[in-house]
C-alpha cells in the first residue's frame, strides 16, 4: 500500500513537472531576436519596406504610420543607393523583458562604404520577437525630424582621342525636346492635334507623350522631356518650334563625332542595368551611372569612367548639416588616346559602307592599329539620343546584321592563308624555295583512298610547281601537297606557336583562331584542305594582321595594339618564321602584285611596292555543297611607302555576287585609298 502511494505521488509530480514544462514551452517565443534582425536586413536588401514594417513592435507602429515608415526607409536607402547591407552581431543581452543586440553594420552607397556600430532592442508580442524601431535603426545619430541628404558633384567621363588628338568620343551637348503643358493649347482638341503633330515629327508615340505629360510631378509650367536630338538636326528643330508648347534645351551628353564611321570601334555608353549594378555596386556604380556597353567605351570603362563627388549627410529641420556619413571626392575619368588615324578610319569606312565586310589597318613595323571598320554598322549617337521601339526593331532585325562586329569574329581565310603554309614549310625545312611537285591540270588527289574527293584549283599553268609560282597563281594543289609533306603534327605545332587556339592579348574581345572544329586529329583530306586555307580553318582578322607582320619584320610577329604609345614595337612571337622564310614569302607576295600573271596585278600602283595575297573562301557545309556563298579577301602591306607603311586585311561577304570577284572588289577599294 505504501509503495502504491509513493508511485502515485511520483506520477503526480512528473505530471505537474511536465505540465509546467508544457506551459513554459507553449509560452516561449516562436522566433529568436537575432533572426528578426537578420530578416530585417534581408528585407532592406530586397527593398521590401512593407516587409520591414511587419517586423516592428506595436509601440513602434503607433509612432509612425505604415505609409510614412515605408516612404522614410525607401527615400533614405534608395536615395543613397544602398546595397549589400550586412551586419555582424557582437553581443546579445537580456534586460528585463527586452533583448538588446549590438552589431556592426556596413553598406555600399553612392559615396562609398559606410560602417557603423548600432543597437536594436526586441520585445515579445503574441509569442514573437518584434523590433523596437526608431530612425536610429537606419543610422544611430538619425532623429525622427532629421533628413538624410545627398550632395553630388558630377564628374566627367574621359574622352577618346585618335593618334593626333582628334576626338572620337567627347563630352558635348545634345538638344532635349520637351513640352511645357500649359502652353500646348487652350482646348483638348488643340492639345491633341499638337501632340499628334509632335509625334509625327519625332517618331515618339502619342501614348508615350501622354504618359509623360500625366506623370504626378508634371505641372503646367514644367518642361517635360520627350525626345533627344543631335545639335545638327536644325530643320527638324525649326519645324518642332512652330508647335505651341515645344521647348528645346541643351543638355550634356556623350557625343561621337564620327558616328557610323567608327560605330563598332568606339561603341557607346548607356545607363547601367540592374544586372550590371548588382555586379559593380562595390566599384562605386549607382543606379544613375552610365557604363560602356561595347567597343572602346566598354574595353576601357575602368579608366574612362569618372567618380562623382558625393557627400551623404544628416540634416536637421533648420537645414543645418549635423553629421557626414560618407564622402567621396570627385575624380574625372582618364582620356584615352588611340593609335587610330581618324582620316584612315573615315576613308576605309567610306569605301566599304555599302557592303558586309571589314578592314583591319595596322602599321606593319610597330603593330599600331590605324583603323578598324565593320560594315554595315550603327551610329553610336543613336544610342545616346534613344531609339523608338520601331527603330530598334528595324535595327535588331536587319538581315545584314549592323549590330554584328565583324572584325572581332573569325572566318575561313581562303588563299590568304597560303603564305602562312609556305612560311611554315620553309621554316621547318620540309620544303624549300626550290621544292617542286609533279602534277598537271586543275584537279588532284593523293590516291584512291580519297574516293571521289579531289583538290581543285582555278588556274592551270605550265611553269615550275614551286612556292613562288604557287603563290603567284594561287595554286591550291601545291599547298595541299606542301602541308602533307610538312605533316599534321609539325604543321599544327607551328600554328599553335603563332597564336592559334589562344586568346590574343587585345583590349577588344577577339574570337580565337582555329584549325580544327574538334579535338580529334585532322583527317588527311582536312589537313590538305587546311594547307590552302579551307577545311575547318577560321582566323580572326586582327590575328591575321599580326601573322602577316612577320613577313615585314624578318619573321617576328608583332603584337597589335590600339592605345597610343608613340610608335612602340612589341614582338608577339619572336621567330614565328625564320628570317629567310619571311624574306622569301615577302618577295613572292610582291610578285603577286608586280607580275602581270599575278592574281593581284590589278593592285599595282606606279611608284609603290605592295606585297599582297588574294583569297576566295568557300563557305561549304560539306564537300558536296555548291550553294553556300564565298568570302572575298585581300591581305597586303606596303614596302617603304613614303607616307608610312600600311598593312591591310580586308574582306567582303557574298563575294559570289561581285562581277569582278570578291578579292578584286576589295582590291579596288584599297587602291582608291593608296592612290
Amino acid at each position: 500500500m505504501k509503495k502504491k502511494v509513493i508511485i502515485i505521488v511520483c506520477l503526480i509530480i512528473i505530471i505537474a513537472v511536465l505540465a509546467g514544462v508544457y506551459v513554459y514551452i507553449s509560452n516561449m517565443p516562436k522566433n529568436e531576436p537575432q533572426s528578426v534582425l537578420e530578416n530585417y536586413i534581408s528585407q532592406i536588401n530586397e527593398k521590401n519596406y512593407e516587409g520591414l514594417y511587419d517586423l516592428i513592435s506595436s509601440a513602434s507602429k503607433e509612432s509612425i504610420s505604415k505609409e510614412d515608415f515605408i516612404n522614410r526607409n525607401k527615400n533614405i536607402y534608395e536615395g543613397i543607393d544602398a546595397s549589400n547591407v550586412t551586419i555582424e552581431i557582437s553581443s546579445i543581452e537580456k534586460e528585463n523583458n527586452e533583448t538588446k543586440i549590438s552589431y556592426k553594420e556596413s553598406m555600399y552607397t553612392s559615396a562609398g562604404e559606410i560602417e557603423f556600430e548600432n543597437q536594436a532592442r526586441f520585445i515579445v508580442e503574441d509569442k514573437e520577437y518584434k523590433m523596437q524601431w526608431s530612425s536610429a535603426i537606419i543610422f544611430p545619430s538619425l532623429r525622427e525630424t532629421d533628413r538624410v541628404r545627398v550632395s553630388t558633384i558630377t564628374s566627367k567621363r574621359g574622352e577618346i582621342l585618335d593618334r593626333n588628338g582628334n576626338k572620337l568620343a567627347e563630352n558635348g551637348t545634345i538638344s532635349s525636346v520637351g513640352i511645357v503643358p500649359g502652353k500646348l493649347g487652350d482646348t483638348e482638341k488643340i492639345r491633341n492635334e499638337n501632340i499628334s503633330q509632335i509625334s509625327e515629327l519625332t517618331g515618339v508615340s502619342v501614348d508615350y507623350i501622354n504618359t509623360q505629360l500625366s506623370a504626378s510631378w508634371v505641372k503646367d509650367d514644367v518642361f517635360v522631356p520627350i525626345k533627344s536630338l543631335a545639335n545638327n538636326e536644325t530643320e527638324l528643330k525649326e519645324q518642332l518650334l512652330k508647335i505651341p508648347g515645344i521647348q528645346i534645351n541643351q543638355t550634356n551628353a556623350r557625343v561621337y563625332p564620327l558616328g557610323e564611321e567608327a560605330g563598332h570601334l568606339i561603341g557607346y555608353i548607356q545607363n547601367i542595368n540592374a544586372e550590371e549594378l548588382e555586379k559593380l555596386s562595390e566599384k562605386g556604380y549607382t543606379s544613375t551611372s552610365v557604363i560602356g556597353k561595347s567597343g572602346i567605351e566598354a574595353a576601357y570603362e575602368d579608366r574612362l569612367r569618372g567618380t562623382d563627388g558625393v557627400e551623404i549627410y544628416i540634416q536637421d529641420e533648420q537645414g543645418n548639416k549635423l553629421k557626414t556619413l560618407a564622402k567621396q571626392d570627385k575624380k574625372d575619368g582618364e582620356d584615352i588616346k588611340l593609335t587610330i588615324d581618324i582620316n584612315l578610319q573615315k576613308s576605309f569606312y567610306e569605301q566599304l559602307k555599302n557592303d558586309k565586310g571589314f578592314f583591319v589597318v595596322m602599321e606593319p613595323h610597330t603593330g599600331e592599329i590605324l583603323a578598324l571598320v565593320s560594315t554595315p554598322t550603327y551610329n553610336s549617337n543613336d544610342f545616346i539620343l534613344g531609339y523608338t521601339q520601331e527603330e530598334w526593331n528595324k535595327l535588331n532585325n536587319d538581315e545584314n546584321k549592323p549590330l554584328y562586329n565583324r572584325f572581332l569574329q573569325k572566318y575561313c581565310p581562303g588563299s590568304t592563308f597560303k603564305p602562312i603554309t609556305a612560311a611554315i614549310g620553309l621554316t621547318t625545312g620540309k620544303i624549300t624555295a626550290n621544292t617542286t611537285f609533279n602534277y598537271s591540270g586543275k584537279s588532284w588527289q593523293k590516291d584512291s583512298s580519297w574516293g571521289n574527293y579531289n583538290i581543285t584549283t582555278l588556274t592551270a599553268y605550265n611553269g615550275t610547281k614551286n612556292i613562288a609560282n604557287a603563290l603567284l597563281y594561287s595554286d591550291n594543289i601545291f599547298f595541299a601537297q606542301a602541308v602533307l609533306e610538312i605533316g599534321e603534327n609539325l604543321f599544327t605545332e607551328n600554328l599553335n606557336k603563332i597564336g592559334f587556339n589562344q586568346k590574343l592579348d587585345f583590349p577588344l574581345a577577339l574570337a580565337t583562331s582555329q584549325y580544327s572544329s574538334s579535338s580529334e586529329s585532322l583527317t588527311e583530306i582536312k589537313l590538305a584542305d587546311t594547307g590552302y586555307g579551307q577545311g575547318d580553318l577560321l582566323i580572326n582578322p586582327i590575328h591575321m594582321a599580326s601573322i602577316y607582320s612577320a613577313f615585314a619584320n624578318e619573321g617576328n610577329m608583332l603584337k597589335p595594339y590600339i592605345e597610343y604609345e608613340d610608335g612602340k614595337q612589341e614582338i608577339y612571337v619572336e621567330n614565328a618564321f625564320s628570317k629567310e622564310a619571311a624574306e622569301e614569302v615577302q618577295k613572292d607576295l610582291i610578285q603577286i602584285v608586280e607580275n602581270p600573271s599575278g592574281t593581284a596585278h590589278d593592285m599595282k600602283i606606279q611608284g609603290l611596292t605592295i606585297a599582297g595575297k588574294t583569297g576566295t573562301a568557300e563557305l561549304k557545309t560539306s564537300y558536296e555543297d555548291t550553294e553556300s556563298g564565298t568570302l572575298g579577301w585581300f591581305d597586303c602591306f606596303t614596302v617603304n611607302r613614303q607616307e608610312g607603311d600600311l598593312l591591310i586585311i580586308g574582306m567582303v561577304e557574298n563575294a559570289q555576287n561581285n562581277t569582278d570577284g570578291g578579292s578584286h572588289y576589295i582590291i579596288s577599294k584599297i587602291k582608291n585609298i593608296l592612290q
